[in-house]
């Protein structure tokens, strides 16, 4: 049961107590929200710490626009590429991958190469790569191979995508690492 509480206390936010547990000097941050802030930093306390209507409404509605434009562009290719029900999702399987060598680049340059618009990452990372790379249409594909009888296909398609997807974001950030990194180095 609650204690009693005097008038004006709050009860403290899930994540503040979470902060106090791991030992976190300031409970203002929440790593489980997004561990690139820092209320702490008066400039991220400015942008981010006023609420939703000037800190989180423009990374909600870049993070819309770009899963809208991500799902089109899924659904493009599914017209594109039609795979039957029975078959090997080969058209899902390519867009995971090439989502995942994208990923795998965006981090590159966001986190060691540019210092991009703050909407940047929101928008292409999570907005167009999480429409176009989602687990949704990956989920569905699996169930309707298990249910027509074609459980070996399901299967193999369930350990191949995590597989190529682990290794193509590998791939492509190590690769983006060495060409975009080194050309970042040359021009200082």
């Amino acid at each position: 049961m609650d204690e009693p509480r005097s008038r004006g206390s709050r009860r403290p936010a899930d994540h503040e107590v979470d902060c106090q547990i791991r030992g976190n000097v300031d409970p203002k941050i929440d790593p489980d929200i997004d561990p690139d802030i820092d209320l702490s930093m008066p400039h991220q306390r400015r942008v981010f710490g006023r609420g939703f209507r000037s800190g989180q409404c423009p990374v909600v509605l870049v993070v819309g626009v770009g899963g809208a434009v991500g799902a089109a562009a899924r659904h493009g290719a599914d017209l594109l590429w039609p795979t039957a029900v029975s078959a090997f999702p080969l058209t899902t399987l390519w867009i995971n991958v090439a989502g995942c060598v994208l990923i795998g680049v965006l981090m590159v340059i966001v986190a060691e190469v540019s210092s991009a618009h703050r909407l940047m990452r929101p928008f292409v990372g999570t907005g167009v790569l999480g429409g176009f790379t989602t687990f949704s249409a990956y989920a569905v594909d699996i169930q309707q191979r298990l249910q027509n009888g074609s459980a070996g296909i399901g299967l193999a398609y369930l350990g191949l995508t995590v597989l190529a997807g682990l290794v193509a974001v590998w791939i492509a950030a190590a690769t983006a690492r060495r060409l975009l990194v080194r050309k970042a180095r040359k021009r200082r």
